[in-house]
């Protein structure tokens, strides 16, 4: 059967960051009439069984690790491979627009779009321009941007509209939700994850820096902790030695009102982190991924560092030592958790899915395309 012309298609490598603000698009465009198509890889199993798309197109991909030339024309035959298998999908679908949310398995689908004429979008979340992003860049009508003036533009800022990053509806509905800052002697609830690339070390630092609190302190504690599948029974015995609470799993689905609830959240600092706790507002503890090639976790959480709404800490100098000082402060003074849950909130762009949407539109209707926020 033909599939009808008209439909955007989304392409966005199958990890929860760049899937999660990609649903939200989709949701949104959805609400708007839209048919929306999904472009990914076959990590979305994991985090894209909601994803309100009529069909989703597995589509091969492949990073760049290492950068000898075996390793290099490994990735560049496997996007290759990919963009033939995405040539007759797009051919099929006569897509009215394609959108891509940064990563290496978005480039074969937008390459296909671009052999078809099909105008693009790319939305850029982080502060400073992804890889993959900037080699697309030369075939994008427009560039969505997650922060104000990120870094990597270059000559392609004229093209570039800051729209905020979208967040799914549960971010929505978790945003109503005010922050209530801990009660004198009460429970103190922290929530620690790390997304997809990054929660071991928070099994090897988070433990042991509980450990080191003041056991008037540690008493009160409740922790909700992501952990690996392989680090679970370890993290689970270091937490039943101190004797604190502690629920633990390798992913929680309800994730946003779990941040909701938290009186504290210690995390990485992956654009969708950042915007779910800046729509949120919910004060944090952010450690940014430390080999990303662009820093761009690095990137995201100086932005809300500096409105006041987090701390950030470099990995390498956040001992368990250092961090259990970190919690005894920042615990023991509901009124400074209180003031960077508002500040967070002074980062976040609630209307980001909906300024996203209007741009969508406006490439697929090949409106002309003014910059903003630039």
């Amino acid at each position: 059967m033909t599939t009808a012309p008209g439909a955007i298609l989304i392409a966005a490598g199958g990890t929860g960051g760049h899937l999660f603000p990609a649903e939200a698009l989709a949701h949104a465009l959805k609400a708007r009439g839209h048919v929306v198509e999904l472009a990914t890889d076959e990590r979305a199993d994991r985090y894209g069984h909601d994803f309100p798309a009529r069909k989703v197109h597995l589509i091969a991909a492949a990073t760049v690790n290492g950068r000898s030339p075996v390793a290099l024309a490994g990735t560049a035959l496997t996007l290759g491979r990919g963009t033939l298998q995405a040539l007759p999908i797009v051919r099929r679908l006569k897509p009215a627009a394609a959108i891509g949310f940064g990563g290496y398995p978005t480039v074969p689908p937008l390459v296909a779009a671009r052999l078809c004429g099909v105008p693009i979008l790319l939305h850029e979340q982080n502060a400073v321009m992804g890889l993959g992003n900037r080699l697309l860049a030369r075939f994008a009508t427009a560039i969505a941007t997650g922060f104000p003036n990120p870094g990597g533009l270059g000559a392609h800022a004229g093209i570039a509209v800051h729209t905020g990053n979208p967040v799914r509806p549960p971010v929505v509905a978790a945003a109503a939700i005010p922050y209530d800052p801990p009660q004198p002697g009460g429970t103190l609830r922290l929530l620690v994850f790390g997304g997809s690339q990054g929660a071991r070390v928070f099994a090897d630092l988070v433990p042991p820096a509980i450990a080191a609190l003041d056991p008037a302190l540690r008493a009160r504690l409740s922790i909700v902790q992501q952990t690996r599948d392989e680090d679970l029974a370890r993290t689970r015995a270091a937490y039943a030695e101190i004797g604190v609470a502690a629920e633990l799993a390798p992913f929680f689905t309800d994730l946003p009102a779990r941040m909701a609830h938290a009186h504290l959240v210690v995390a990485r600092s992956g654009a969708s982190t950042v915007a779910e706790l800046a729509a949120i507002g919910r004060p944090s503890i952010l450690v940014p991924l430390p080999h990303a090639r662009d820093q761009d976790q690095a990137a995201n959480a100086a932005v809300i560092a500096k409105a006041g709404g987090a701390w950030s800490f470099p990995q390498a100098e956040l001992t368990p030592e250092r961090l259990a000082a970190e919690l005894t402060t920042l615990l023991a003074d509901p009124a400074r958790l209180s003031a960077a849950a508002s500040a967070a909130r002074t980062v976040g762009r609630p209307d980001a899915v909906e300024r996203l949407a209007d741009l969508v539109e406006a490439v697929a209707a090949r409106r002309p395309i003014h910059s903003q926020g630039h």
